[in-house]
């Protein structure tokens, strides 16, 4: 059975070099009265600048699209990967309860095609458009030296970093969430940008794929299939904070539903419900011969966005209405139970997750 270390991924290694380089980025912290205001970790964090004379704080996040873009090389097809940066930035930007304002990038190619940045401008474009941001500004290095060279091919990498503001008293870190609370998740258009160095493995070492060949099953290319654009869920859940009381805010990306336990009250959950995942999940699991415990790790089985909200029939009724105005489908999935060991117990795949690691039930 393939996992992703085995593909190429050690979670575990990851963080203990990350454990290495917080000890140095958290020292910076007292280097400015403009400090901020929330721990390493979350989704975002944000600075406070009423040190300064201003009642604002302003979050910030920076992400990549990863080895998606490998598969738009292998394509030869660009725009689609721009609404992946914004999306991976401004979806993080939501989950501190900020609204995401504007963003710059980080380009970087192994030579300037014009054709190559015209289709990943494209894709900006049309993420910005998504989320209501703008792009302010950014860099473009051509760095042949640092990227893998292919003959015929432009490689290329990506990042963005995305601010937003929130007033710092109304900073939503899930540090009220309590027994009871309802857990609700939002649709994924497919895997988004994440777990792609397994999914790659499956379909083009183990399934011996070409981008271009059709999977019945998938009803179109693969190509097509791994390159469907990260959900922006911007415009609605600025919506849901209007009218809702928004408890907690979660966007499900790398470590899959262990994103659920980034909070700062020490809870679980109990999943009770979840939507058939998309074709694509079950494509790659039973090809792949991949654990129920490794696909809920690694990808969003169909949930890109949860929200935990107040156990009140009137809160989950203003946010399907707004939700099926937005044409997002949303599912009720369980509750918060009080657990300062944080597990994730998912009924339906008799499976739970504590410590970064599913097993079964």
């Amino acid at each position: 059975m393939l996992d992703y270390k085995s593909a190429g991924v050690d979670a575990g290694k990851k963080e203990g070099s990350l454990n290495r380089l917080l000890e140095y980025v958290t020292r910076t912290f007292t280097l400015n009265p403009c400090k901020p205001l929330l721990p390493i970790g979350y989704y975002a964090n944000i600075i406070d600048l009423r040190p300064i004379g201003q009642s604002i704080g302003i979050a910030f996040s920076t992400d990549g699209v990863g080895t998606k873009l490998l598969v738009a090389e292998m394509m030869g097809k660009y725009d689609t990967v721009g609404v992946d940066c914004v999306a991976m930035n401004v979806n993080d930007i939501l989950c501190v309860g900020a609204t995401p304002v504007s963003m710059v990038d980080y380009i970087a190619v192994s030579e300037a095609s014009p054709a190559l940045l015209e289709q990943v401008a494209k894709g900006l474009y049309a993420g910005c458009e998504m989320a209501g941001v703008n792009l302010s500004g950014g860099e473009l290095a051509q760095v042949a030296e640092l990227l893998a060279r292919k003959p015929g091919k432009v490689s290329f990498d990506i990042v963005g970093t995305a601010i937003g503001t929130v007033d710092p008293d109304h900073i939503i870190v899930g540090q009220n969430l309590k027994q009871g609370d309802i857990l609700v998740g939002l649709e994924s258009s497919g895997l988004h940008s994440n777990g792609y160095t397994l999914a790659r493995k499956i379909c083009f070492d183990v399934n011996k794929l070409s981008v271009d060949q059709h999977v019945e099953e998938l009803g179109q290319t693969i190509g097509e299939e791994l390159l469907t654009p990260t959900r922006i869920y911007v415009k609605e859940v600025l919506e849901m904070m209007k009218h809702v009381q928004i408890k907690g805010l979660f966007h499900i990306t790398g470590d899959g539903f262990f994103n659920l336990v980034r909070t700062a009250a020490a809870v679980g959950y109990r999943i009770e419900n979840l939507p058939e995942p998309s074709a694509i999940f079950c494509y790659l699991q039973q090809t792949g011969k991949i654990s129920n415990e490794e696909m809920f790790r690694v990808f969003n089985m169909g949930i890109g966005f949860a929200i935990v909200i107040p156990d009140d029939s009137s809160q989950w009724e203003k946010l399907r209405i707004i939700a099926e105005a937005s044409g997002r489908r949303i599912h009720r999935l369980g509750y918060v139970v009080d657990d300062p060991a944080r597990s994730i117990t998912i009924e339906p795949y008799h499976i739970v997750g504590r410590s970064g690691a599913f097993e079964s039930l």
